[in-house]
């Protein structure tokens, strides 16, 4: 008996990681990428470049790693890895994110040491923030679409992040504060949107 041929109308199958060793190496090299701010790299890397997530999962996604414990994108490669290999897969993901950059910044330390005070250095770490700021304004107004699909609508998430900005830049309000308020009123809204 013949297998049944998809239908010419069904989504083709989304990539997935081919192997704790995949998760290793995209990782690393997502990692080699992003030094002084990976929002963006994770984002082109995971969602446009291996499709590995929709923009929407990477949204719900980031927003979890956020508030959990420890570095966003190493709460994030955790995820990942567990999601598709179990303890292998996180182990391997969180391995790629740490080996090869850890070695990166150690050199590099040791080089700082030796040119630290020369005017060039000061000048290119000031032009480098300016950069890692854009890279994630730029990612901020990329990812902005995926709001459109949240339960709360785009105005009340426009909302919201006006507040969190007000309260965090103009305010100068701790995280630690900012969070739970805002982030626990976003939380309670979306569960009361999206209850039967």
């Amino acid at each position: 008996m013949p297998e049944p041929q998809p239908s010419p109308d069904a989504p083709a199958p989304r990539p997935l990681p081919r192997s704790p060793a995949d998760l290793f190496w995209s990782f690393t090299w997502l990692a080699l990428q992003g030094f002084g701010g990976v929002l963006a790299v994770v984002q082109r890397e995971l969602v446009e470049k291996k499709r590995w997530m929709t923009n929407e999962e990477f949204v719900e996604d980031w927003a979890v790693a956020q508030i959990m414990p420890g570095p966003n994108v190493v709460n994030l490669a955790v995820m990942i890895g567990d999601r598709h290999f179990g303890l292998r897969g996180a182990l391997a993901a969180i391995a790629g994110m740490l080996t090869f950059p850890l070695l990166v910044v150690l050199a590099l330390a040791l080089v700082y040491a030796q040119f630290a005070s020369h005017p060039a250095v000061a000048g290119a770490l000031r032009g480098m923030g300016a950069v890692a700021a854009g890279l994630i304004a730029g990612t901020g107004l990329k990812l902005a679409a995926a709001l459109r699909k949240h339960p709360l609508g785009p105005w009340l998430c426009a909302v919201l992040v006006a507040l969190t900005f007000a309260g965090m830049a103009l305010l100068h309000w701790p995280l630690a504060w900012v969070l739970p308020a805002l982030g626990g009123m976003a939380c309670v809204l979306t569960w009361r949107k999206m209850a039967p």
